[in-house]
């Protein structure tokens, strides 16, 4: 069944209302009709199986069927501290890592971020949510992975502080990997620093050590930035939830 997300105040007893955008999408894009089935998810961890009792492409009205807990959140929570990469290749970044399970997403303007969105930052953000908001839809997540506001590198490594453990992968790192990583990790929480195209700064770098954050090296090659995180993502959420 397709998923959609709505907020808490739109299920009232056995019915949920949906909104504008959704109505539209099942109505005119699924072509759904009354009697169909789809599951809506409260954000929270709980999903609806639902019956569309009414339809137009401004309001569906879904009668609840049953509900239940939704189990495809990761035990380990990641988020990714991602440095600002030129084009739309955050939307490629956001649209793959909610779909593997990273529970938040900063973008961060670090030392050699190229683009510079200053004046339509919160159009970006917007757009980012959305698509954020999608990708957790399609991938049958209980809760939308939030996408933060742009930060600076200094103020990202210590708004990161709040978590368990932190990692920054970095080329000129030799020793420590991902496997030492997860071998000494106990926590909930995995903050993980993705440069630009251009890399993290030696300062940068620099800063994040003194500050705690391990540096890791992903292997023999050197990934884009569209690839790094990604990859980071999934080998840390395949060993830790392995090993539950």
């Amino acid at each position: 069944m397709p998923k959609y997300f709505t907020l808490p105040e739109n299920i009232s007893g056995d019915t949920i209302q949906l909104d504008e955008e959704t109505s539209l999408h099942l109505s005119r894009v699924l072509r759904c009709g009354i009697g169909d089935k789809i599951t809506v998810g409260d954000g929270s961890d709980i999903d609806y199986d639902c019956e569309i009792a009414d339809i137009t492409k401004k309001c569906v009205t879904a009668k609840i069927l049953d509900k239940h807990l939704n189990l495809n959140e990761p035990s380990v929570k990641i988020t990714l501290y991602q440095g600002l990469p030129k084009g739309d290749k955050m939307e490629l970044i956001i649209q793959k890592c909610v779909e593997i399970g990273v529970c938040g997403i900063i973008p961060v303007k670090t030392a050699r971020s190229i683009v510079n969105w200053d004046k339509k930052a919160d159009k970006k953000i917007e757009r980012w949510n959305k698509i954020a908001k999608s990708a957790a839809e399609q991938c049958g997540r209980g809760k939308i992975p939030a996408v933060g506001e742009i930060m600076t590198f200094k103020q990202a490594v210590e708004d990161s502080k709040k978590y368990s453990g932190r990692l920054i992968p970095y080329e000129n790192e030799q020793k420590s990997g991902l496997k030492q990583f997860c071998d000494n990790f106990t926590g909930e929480s995995i903050a993980v620093f993705i440069g630009p195209e251009g890399g993290f700064s030696p300062e940068e770098i620099e800063l994040a050590r003194q500050s705690g954050i391990l540096p890791v090296t992903l292997g023999k090659r050197i990934l884009r930035t569209e690839t790094a995180g990604l990859v980071t993502a999934v080998i840390l959420l395949h060993r830790l939830e392995d090993e539950e």
